[in-house]
């Protein structure tokens, strides 16, 4: 009878997810903090695979979601052969190159061949396995339970070492070698999976994919092409040209690069600005990706010395922006604002928050950390209320609208006389005031519709779509739709985030002209009008028995001191969801409220506020609005 596997603590009995998303290491310029914190492995020539593994079938998945388990028929042999139990491995694929380290251009002719065999899948995390998600358990002991299954594995499938060394050793050693560089990991690190500063790349060359634009013809001897003409994306998305590789390759890749190149000629120039040279290019539709090496970039924003490796087919060409290593600054909380993190004594950050999935407080932490900048937009200058979970989100939470005792950095109180019957109100002033409270166990951050200098006159509407028992996900975006639709009718803006609940909030931008009681009779006017041109999709009145399978549009969130939970704060409900700003080209492909979570909000963080970027300039008059509403109730009545 088989034993069953011993769990590390802080496992979480919970079934291994359908899709899954790597950590992605963060490329440094240095190693932060002390060698001990860290582990050390070589920095693979290959492309990074996970498995998932159920009782029916194997998955072989890139980082990027695409399905290549048909391409690789011996791993998925393996990997059976080991008899794991249901779960995520996390690895790469490599051809071992000899003398060499492993060969990318190995791999990749591997690959263009249909001739796989020599590919070995190095396995180096176990997110999740046999009922428990391990993603909130230290790399450490996700490493320990791996090689323990991996102890009679033999190739294709092998256990990635780390190696006891000093980080300047290793990298010297592997770079002589022929590897790529090391990756370092803490050793206390999750399984996060987005870009993470627990993970650190240090490379032996700069190395990194670069577009392909065009080609030159070649000289000399040489056939198929000459040069490859390469470039990067800016933070506008135009594709900028990087300079020209003609060195690394072989008769055979020559052959293989023309051959693909013909079949995207194109006769637009591809990047944005001329090109040096450019009447003797071939233009090219920027589809393909190439890794290249080199020494340095030049003033000019060029290669120097480049070097071709390989084709890539597991990145989207739009991803591929100029690398800049980072240098981090060591503290256990390092994340986007360290110089904020620096400054805030974190307690019980082991502490677990949600029990669901194992978030502690150090999560939420790391979280409010990472989102303070684009945050703060939505919450400076406005009146806020903290909802704090001392005991985590399954006890009684909270309202704080009032420092009270408690000092908090970053949160201010503000002028009593803004609402002279209570204690100061306050504001979150700084992003360092996030973390301070979420230091102070706050989970949620909710926020006022109006400004601390306008306290009397709302600069915007809320309306929270909430649905009630039996409401189907597709009748929230329908709704979410058709309230868009009618406040275009009416002349205003709408714009739309996810709640991090179950529903979604339409927001709208107005000028500062009228008090509260005018701008939530206005409010609850579209809401009545909708209820009843819609009876069957909304209602207009609170209460659980009234909005069985209808929503509940909620519009007393417009009065004096109601308030709604901010984008980019947490939800205090299982999973931690999270409220993301989107576009209403988004709405279809949502899958749901809490779409965003604690744990993979980081992917979304490039995105940031941009879905909202015209907000700031989309303030309308209600004015007009107001007497559009009036007309259409006037003509229901006559």
């Amino acid at each position: 009878m088989a034993t069953k596997t011993q769990m590390p603590a802080r496992a979480v009995k919970r079934a291994a997810p359908r899709t899954l998303r790597p950590v992605l290491a963060t490329l440094v310029d240095a190693l932060p903090g002390t060698p001990d914190d860290w582990l050390f492995e070589v920095k693979f020539d290959g492309y990074r695979l996970l498995a998932r593994i159920d009782s029916r079938e194997i998955r072989l998945i890139t980082r990027n979601g695409h399905d290549w388990t048909s391409k690789l028929p011996h791993l998925t042999k393996g990997l059976a052969s080991l008899k794991l139990k249901p779960g995520w491995v996390d690895g790469e694929i490599v051809v071992p190159g000899g003398h060499s380290g492993t060969s990318f251009q190995k791999l990749q002719n591997a690959f263009e061949s249909a001739r796989t065999r020599d590919i070995v899948f190095y396995l180096f995390d176990i997110p999740f396995y046999d009922g428990y998600d391990l993603t909130r358990v230290p790399l450490s002991a996700r490493r320990t339970l791996l090689e323990s299954l991996l102890r009679k594995g033999a190739p294709p499938i092998l256990f990635s070492q780390t190696f006891d060394a000093s980080p300047d050793e290793l990298l010297k050693s592997a770079c002589q070698l022929g590897f790529e560089g090391i990756i370092g990991k803490r050793k206390t690190s999750i399984y996060d999976s987005r870009r993470s500063p627990d993970w650190i790349k240090l490379k032996c060359s700069q190395r990194q994919e670069f577009v392909i634009g065009g080609w030159t013809d070649p000289k000399g001897s040489r056939t198929g092409l000459g040069s490859l003409l390469l470039g990067v994306h800016d933070a506008d998305g135009a594709l900028l040209y990087a300079g020209r590789v003609g060195t690394g390759f072989d008769d055979r890749s020559l052959r293989e690069l023309q051959t693909k190149l013909k079949g995207l000629a194109t006769t637009k120039r591809p990047f944005r600005d001329p090109t040096p040279g450019e009447r003797n290019a071939h233009w090219v539709q920027p589809k393909l990706i190439a890794e290249v090496t080199f020494s340095e970039w030049t003033h000019g924003g060029h290669l120097r010395h480049p070097v071709f490796h390989g084709l890539r087919a597991d990145k989207p060409p739009e991803a591929i922006v100029r690398e800049e290593p980072e240098h981090l600054l060591g503290p256990d909380l390092e994340e986007a604002t360290p110089e904020v993190l620096s400054r805030i004594k974190i307690s019980n950050p082991d502490r677990v928050i949600d029990s669901s999935t194992g978030a502690t407080k150090l999560d939420v932490v790391r979280h409010y950390a990472s989102v303070g900048t684009l945050m703060m937009e939505h919450l400076a200058g406005r009146p806020v209320s903290l909802v704090r979970y001392p005991q985590g989100i399954k006890r009684q939470g909270f309202f704080q609208k009032h420092l009270e005792r408690a000092s908090l950095e970053g949160v201010r109180q503000l002028d009593p006389r803004l609402d002279p019957a209570h204690p100061p109100l306050i504001e979150v002033a700084e992003p360092v005031g996030l973390v301070s409270a979420a230091q102070m166990n706050v989970i949620e951050l909710h926020t006022w519709n109006a400004l601390k200098t306008h306290i009397d006159q709302p600069d915007r509407i809320t309306l929270d779509l909430d649905p009630g028992t039996g409401v189907e996900w597709s009748t929230i975006q329908k709704v979410a739709g058709l309230l868009r639709s009618f406040l275009t009718e009416l002349g205003l803006p709408a714009y739309l985030k996810t709640s991090g609940g179950s529903g979604l909030h339409v927001v709208t931008p107005i000028r500062r002209q009228y008090d509260w009681d005018t701008v939530k009779d206005f409010s609850r006017g579209i809401v009545e009008h909708l209820a009843r041109t819609l009876p069957q999709l909304v209602v207009a009145k609170s209460g659980a028995k009234n909005r069985v399978g209808r929503i509940y549009i909620d519009y007393l969130r417009n009065g004096f001191g109601a308030t709604t939970v901010s984008a980019w704060s947490v939800r205090a409900r299982p999973g931690l969801g999270v409220s993301v700003p989107v576009s209403w080209a988004e709405l279809a492909s949502l899958k749901s409220a809490a779409q965003w979570t604690v744990r993979n909000v980081g992917d979304r963080l490039e995105v940031g506020n941009a879905p909202w970027k015209d907000y700031s300039r989309s303030a309308r008059n209600i004015t007009t609005a107001m007497k559009r509403l009036d007309s259409l109730q006037s003509r229901r009545v006559a």
